[in-house]
């Protein structure tokens, strides 16, 4: 057994947090950015290993779009609302009747004498919402001059490195038989230039450019690389008549529950049980994220039909990365194919570069929505035809059998929502042109002022193909799944909030490592209290029993339950101003069945100070522990604007960051990071190309921010 780490380190820890309960009320101020790291704490229950691939920069970019094109309260429409994910379909009924009855809101505090908005939920949404008393766009006038006049108009630049050397970046060598050994063709360095200026129900503009560790800089137009290795751009405009929108360039698409076309803020299974659960139609979106392969790239336009009704019509033409193949059968289907798509978006080796852009993908769909003049029923149709220039054709594995095959999709839905009083019932079915049939309905309802529950039944099966979708599920795709979701959420007295679910899932064929099909199940349970109108302090359990294969070294290996616990407490405070205080315990057990169990945890305290009004200063220490890599933690970070941070934590050490933002006058803001992983035991860290030698790996970050 290995030792533990020392003991006075946890009295420390454990003293940060009783030292932090003389936390003193504070009243609300808009930051400067939002609190993105503590509403990521509220929403999402903590990371385990198979979640790990949540978009997090379009959960980070959807937040901060909304934070800098607030959602007008006095305009917002019910799935506009909605979209925001913080507010219950109760509180959203109360707002747009207490519009309808008293006419538009004249300041965010009267959302208190509307019913079901307590000061927590206010204080939660604020950041993104506003109150504007008249139309900022009633009197457009010339469309370039109010882009150029645009407040919210910023120039990033951003700069990211490993200290620690390694061998991917090293002098060409050769292997022991003698050819030469693989090598990243680029630099160390990471590089984005993003720049983007718009404005709510309006417009938007941007442009993006982005080099990854490893990858080159270099104009070759032979090889279509120019310069950076991924670009993005879009112009997006709003509400021109009875054009809605019209988007030019890079975009996404959210219609119904995302069965067929999902985007943004997605949130899934988390510790928010309730107003997850249900998507929003928020139609066409601009697209300014770093995720190379999560989007449209074409035109895109909505257009209201007749008051109640809009169209959607778009068309997407990419190149997307794929390791193409040859036939080597002369009477096989195909003589060119590819196994799959790459979704990784590196290309720092000959490899990665062989299969950059080897796919060309069109997209072509529609899309048409009733809404009626009260917005309580929506009845919508969706159609997406994916085709490829080359065909799909997996690998002759089993659980591959019932996969997407051949160079074309089109895939039919039908989606609807349906508000009765506390009463919301919702859902979304789909066709592919496999013959397989998606289908996920669910009810949310009010019983009380005070209790909440969600509801929510999935059917995929096997041979269900949607591209672009990412409806509620257990699996990363919607693809053979059947599940039942419960959820519930009580407010047994001011301040104290208890939240919970239960799903149960099921997967009828097999899947990557499960040989068979198997069921599973998960379940949450967290307990919120609010001391003061800053502070928070939760505790929370969870467990998920999934299966694996146990043994993969059987001929024909046999899936058995492997159940993961975890108890989590967190704490976060104000004590003065100026000062924050966050605590995070967090622990879990993992286990095949029958089999030994494994432990680990994390502690970890952070520390924001502003000691200027120009400077404000973070940091955090954290200890970890863990027996093997199946109990490795995930724990959230503080990062620069628009960058997040999620490190894997295994083995036993420390972990430490200083984030430094400093505005160094109205117009040029810098922020600095730089984070430590100091493993012990250890003589190296990572593998392969990352391989480094010895026990600490520090990473440097900079960015600067110039608004025009």
């Amino acid at each position: 057994m290995r030792p533990r780490l020392p003991l006075p380190h946890l009295l420390l820890m454990a003293g940060l947090l009783l030292g932090a309960t003389a936390a003193r009320a504070q009243e609300y101020p808009r930051p400067p950015v939002p609190d993105l790291d503590r509403l990521t704490q509220e929403l999402f229950a903590e990371i385990q290993s198979d979640e790990s691939s949540v978009a997090y920069e379009d959960l980070y970019e959807t937040l901060l779009l909304y934070y800098q094109t607030p959602v007008s309260l006095n305009t917002a429409t019910r799935d506009e609302l909605r979209s925001l994910l913080l507010l219950s379909e109760t509180q959203i009924t109360n707002l747009l009747e207490h519009r309808q009855r008293t006419g538009p809101l004249l300041s965010l505090y009267e959302l208190q004498s509307i019913e079901g908005f307590d000061l927590r939920t206010i204080y939660r949404i604020a950041p993104f919402v506003a109150v504007l008393t008249t139309d900022p766009n009633a009197a457009r006038g010339n469309l370039w001059q109010r882009i150029a006049r645009e407040e919210n108009n910023a120039l990033f630049l951003r700069y990211e490195r490993t200290v620690q050397g390694r061998p991917g970046y090293g002098p060409a060598d050769t292997t022991s038989t003698g050819r030469p050994a693989t090598r990243y063709l680029g630099s160390p360095d990471k590089l984005l230039l993003r720049y983007r200026v718009s404005r709510s129900r309006d417009f938007s503009l941007g442009f993006t450019a982005e080099k990854d560790a490893g990858e080159q800089l270099i104009w070759s137009p032979k090889t279509q690389r120019y310069g950076a290795d991924f670009y993005s751009a879009h112009f997006v405009v709003q509400e021109r008549g009875r054009l809605k929108t019209l988007a030019l360039g890079d975009y996404q698409l959210q219609f119904g529950q995302g069965l067929l076309l999902s985007s943004g803020f997605v949130v899934g299974k988390g510790a928010e049980t309730i107003t997850t659960v249900r998507r929003s139609s928020v139609g066409v979106r601009p697209y300014a994220s770093v995720l190379e392969n999560s989007f449209f790239r074409g035109a895109a336009a909505t257009v209201a039909v007749t008051p109640t009704v809009r169209a959607t019509v778009f068309g997407s033409r990419k190149r997307v990365d794929a390791s193409l193949q040859q036939a080597q059968d002369s009477l096989a289907e195909f003589r060119e194919f590819t196994s799959g798509l790459q979704l990784s978006g590196f290309h720092r080796t000959p490899t990665e570069l062989a299969n950059r852009n080897a796919l060309q993908e069109t997209v072509l769909g529609g899309h048409a929505q009733y809404t009626s003049l009260s917005g309580d029923l929506q009845i919508g149709a969706t159609a997406v035809n994916t085709q490829f220039d080359k065909p799909l054709q997996r690998r002759d594995e089993l659980y591959n059998q019932y996969e997407l095959r051949g160079d074309r999709n089109l895939a039919l839905g039908v989606h609807y929502s349906y508000v009765w009083r506390n009463l919301l019932l919702f859902g979304e079915t789909a066709r592919s042109s496999s013959g397989g049939l998606g289908t996920v309905n669910g009810l949310l309802a009010s019983l009380s002022p005070s209790v909440d529950i969600s509801v929510l039944q999935r059917h995929y099966a096997r041979n269900f193909h949607t591209l672009y979708g990412n409806a509620f599920g257990e699996n990363s795709r919607n693809i053979n799944e059947n599940g039942l979701y419960v959820g519930l959420k009580v407010r047994p007295a001011p301040r104290w909030e208890a939240s919970a679910y239960y799903d149960r899932f099921s997967f009828p064929w097999l899947r990557y490592q499960a040989s068979a099909p198997s069921t599973g199940h998960d379940w949450l349970l967290r307990l919120t209290f609010s001391p003061s109108k800053t502070s928070l302090l939760y505790v929370q359990i969870r467990q998920r029993t999934k299966s694996f294969d146990a043994d993969t070294l059987r001929a024909v290996p046999l899936p058995v339950p492997t159940q993961r616990r975890s108890l989590l407490l967190y704490y976060d405070t104000n004590p003065l101003p100026g000062l924050s205080l966050r605590t995070r315990v967090q622990g879990s057990r993992y286990r095949d069945d029958g089999g030994p169990s494994s432990h680990g945890y994390v502690l970890a305290q952070d520390v924001t100070v502003q000691p200027l009004r120009r400077l404000r200063l973070s940091a955090r220490y954290a200890l970890f522990d863990t027996d093997d890599y199946d109990t490795r933690q995930y724990v959230f970070e503080q990062d620069v604007l628009y960058a997040f941070s999620i490190p894997v934590l295994a083995g036993q050490g420390t972990r430490t960051y200083v984030l430094a933002q400093f505005d160094v006058n109205r117009h040029l803001t810098l922020w600095l990071r730089y984070a430590d992983t100091h493993y012990r035991h250890q003589d190296t860290v990572g593998s392969g190309l990352d391989e480094i030698q010895g026990n600490r790996r520090s990473d440097i970050k900079a960015q600067l921010r110039y608004r025009f």
